[in-house]
């Protein structure tokens, strides 16, 4: 799928020396951590000497980069920048509209049995503490059974794309749906948002919540959250400090007007060198262009996927074009999957054993020529 088009041929090769990585390693583990690119390294390099040398003096710039993130969010997703709050990680952006949620006792919540455990401990929690109920799907349950379960519900949740078997939902047609029925619904974006077009108006998404260190590719402890305007005033901030109010400037001021916008949800200092590393990722993708990376991406895992099967594998799900990710999770019959992780990661290539499968989770950058050697080396 898509091996022969001339640009996804060439994107990983002019984009190579921004992965210094690729020199060390053929990296597959996008979906849990990614290495920073050059220009992201760099960048917190020199904030990190800034501070060193010369403290704080420079405190406007920091607060700059912080600005950067939420801009770069705002194009990556066609938002307003005022609609993006500054997180430690994607738990801390789905937990600040969980609880801050307007919830009625007796409010249901549709949600989906494979999601990872930040989408999914949140809502059992709710269960106890705001007397709501779950009701519970599989992210491969068609659009008619989601439609049916979000008739009367208040509130639905759903990964962008699926931590372990890598499925995409399609999430344009589960926005309309949401829409409809007057349904919130909110998106675990992380192992999506940097790989695959996300479109907050034409997917209709009311919330969604990412870490930088993954599809990203900036540093831990520094996301984003997205809390769409007409929806600000009806979610609480559930952590409140000092920065939630609009005077925060004034130290001296005691009124706690709230932000007018999602600053509301950042309650205190802000990871300001994560923000420059995540700043210069972000700036980078959207220089390479999204479609761009996705098409990179889709074409390197089929390649991978398809190699994989050749040999005896198992592929875990069925990739079809409208659904396939940047994650393929395989195993022999017979074979440990970390057995082939530590076999793999011998070689310099290097996946992560999840549940009994081996997931790699190659980027952009990432050669369909990595690909046919990662295959060629699977025992």
């Amino acid at each position: 799928m898509g091996y022969n088009d001339p640009e996804t041929q060439g994107i990983a090769a002019r984009w190579r020396a921004e992965f210094p990585v690729t020199q060390k390693l053929i990296y597959l583990n996008h979906a849990a951590v990614a290495p920073l690119p050059r220009r992201a390294a760099e960048a917190m390099q020199r904030q990190a000497e800034d501070a060193c040398l010369h403290g704080s003096l420079h405190y406007p710039e920091w607060m700059a980069a912080c600005d950067g993130v939420r801009e770069a969010t705002a194009r990556m997703v066609n938002a307003e920048a005022g609609e993006i709050a500054l997180v430690k990680n994607t738990s801390e952006g789905i937990a600040t509209v969980a609880l801050g949620f307007p919830w009625k006792a007796g409010d249901r919540i549709v949600a989906f049995h494979e999601e990872f455990p930040a989408n999914y401990y949140i809502w059992k929690k709710l269960e106890e503490t705001k007397g709501v109920r779950v009701e519970w799907l599989s992210c491969f349950d068609g659009l008619e059974k989601v439609e049916a379960a979000a008739r009367g519900a208040r509130f639905l949740a759903i990964s962008f794309v699926q931590y372990l078997s890598g499925f995409r939902a399609d999430l344009e047609a589960i926005g309309a749906i949401c829409r409809r029925e007057g349904v919130f619904f909110f998106v675990d974006a992380i192992q999506g948002l940097g790989a695959f077009p996300f479109d907050v108006r034409a997917m209709q998404v009311d919330a969604f919540a990412a870490d930088g260190h993954k599809w990203l590719l900036g540093p831990e402890g520094a996301g984003v959250l997205y809390i769409a305007k007409e929806w600000q005033d009806r979610i609480e901030p559930v952590e409140f400090g000092w920065t939630n109010v609009a005077g925060w400037a004034d130290y001296a001021s005691r009124d706690m007007t709230l932000r007018k916008d999602a600053g509301r949800y950042e309650p205190g200092t802000l990871n300001v060198i994560g923000s420059f590393g995540l700043r210069a990722s972000m700036e980078l993708l959207l220089e390479v262009g999204i479609p761009a990376v996705s098409k990179a991406i889709v074409a390197v895992t089929d390649r991978l996927a398809e190699g994989a099967r050749a040999k005896g594998y198992e592929v875990l799900g069925e990739r079809k074009p409208e659904t396939a990710a940047g994650i393929v999770c395989l195993r022999k019959p017979g074979v440990d999957a970390r057995v082939t992780h530590a076999h793999l990661r011998d070689r310099r290539m290097f996946g992560a054993p999840r549940q009994g499968w081996l997931r790699l989770s190659p980027h952009f950058y990432v050669s369909l020529e990595d690909a046919d050697r990662v295959v060629e080396a699977l025992p």
